[in-house]
């Protein structure tokens, strides 16, 4: 229907519209109370910044334009880039914002998810108490929900980062670890691949041996004319990778468990520190993380020993969080998304800013939070 929003029929027109309004001020309100700075952000953002953050594959997800002098445009697929691009531009350390406004999201064929919905969000930017930050962030959306039948739900990529970062293997190695973390299955593979004496072919044998010893020109030269788009150059590089590779130790069964148990751990946010501390001893500076957050929720009022928590947790939604993340579902109505969610994400002011400050925020999706209410009028 035309006048149909996200998760609401009925809500772009009259008392239906008026709700929504409504639902946007309330939670807005509540934002600024606890001391954030209404902020306006662009709808249209340069594209090249956000594929370089996403990847290619964002071009699936995202709707694009072409502007003959700003280039290749996208519509806003969420807000977590453009108020970190506009906090790191202003210069400023450390600042609160709240921001409300439609995203915008392509869905495959035959999708019954809208392509437009509304997000209300609240974002800390240069706390001096990463563990506090996350608390407030968490408490301040647990008390815009108020008594909405939802379900939270915790978590910690942290935990992911930091048993990569313990793997005795080679930096180039790691990073592939690191930069698949949000791919579940292709991480998997990667691991099984690194825990594996790869074969190498005669060809293979001879690269390597040339790479070795500073013959590698040489091989390539003696081979005949270059074929295929690759110059000598490019071939070079590519067998110093090869040998890189070729000669890491391979990952041992106990590295490839550890990994699996560190990211299979379940149990509750004021439980998750002491079992991390018997699974994974080396990853005592992650548990202290851990515990901190659990004393911040409690000291603000939440009850962590009944929040959920597994470290797995928005490996598959939440890309570009590093540390703490939290989601509220309704687990009766399995129609909708998640309500809220949000979480950390020092690494990304840091990608797209000098310096990079902590960062934590999370959002509201009010349309899914009025038809949890019953819909609005």
């Amino acid at each position: 229907m035309v006048a149909s929003r996200a998760y609401l029929p009925n809500a772009r027109l009259g008392e239906g519209l008026a709700d929504v309004r409504a639902e946007v001020g309330r939670l807005m309100s509540g934002f600024i109370a606890n001391g954030a700075q209404p902020v306006e952000l662009a709808a249209l953002l340069p594209a090249d910044v956000l594929i370089d953050l996403y990847g290619e594959d964002l071009r699936a997800r995202a709707y694009t334009t072409h502007d003959p002098v700003e280039g290749e445009m996208m519509l806003r697929p969420d807000f977590t880039v453009p108020v970190v691009q506009m906090h790191m531009a202003s210069g400023s350390g450390a600042a609160r914002y709240a921001y409300a406004g439609s995203v915008w999201r392509r869905q495959e064929p035959g999708s019954n998810r809208p392509t437009e919905y509304l997000q209300a969000g609240f974002e800390v930017f240069g706390g001096s108490n990463p563990a506090a930050d996350d608390a407030e962030v968490f408490a301040v959306l647990a008390a815009a929900l108020g008594d909405l039948p939802v379900q939270a739900n915790t978590g910690d990529m942290g935990m992911a980062f930091a048993v990569v970062d313990a793997l005795d293997t080679n930096e180039r190695r790691k990073g592939a670890l690191r930069r698949h973390i949000w791919r579940p299955q292709r991480f998997k593979r990667l691991l099984e691949r690194y825990s594996e004496q790869a074969e190498t072919s005669v060809e293979r044998t001879l690269l390597l041996q040339a790479v070795k010893d500073g013959s590698v020109m040489d091989l390539i030269k003696n081979k005949g004319p270059v074929q295929g788009v690759r110059t000598p150059q490019e071939v070079a590089a590519r067998g110093e990778i090869l040998l890189n590779e070729k000669e890491a130790a391979t990952l041992s069964e106990t590295a490839v468990k550890l990994v699996s148990d560190v990211l299979d751990l379940k149990s509750t946010m004021g439980a998750a520190a002491g079992q991390l501390r018997k699974i994974a001893p080396m990853l005592a500076a992650t548990a202290d993380q851990l515990e901190a957050r659990a004393d911040a929720l409690s000291d603000a009022g939440m009850d962590a020993a009944a929040l959920p928590f597994a470290a797995s947790y928005g490996r598959t939604t939440l890309e570009y969080y590093d540390g703490f993340v939290f989601g509220f579902h309704a687990p009766n109505r399995p129609d909708l998304p998640e309500i809220a969610q949000g979480g950390r994400y020092d690494a990304l002011t840091r990608v797209l800013g000098n310096g990079g400050v902590p960062a934590v925020g999370g959002i509201i999706r009010p349309e899914a939070a009025l038809a949890l209410k019953g819909g609005a009028k």
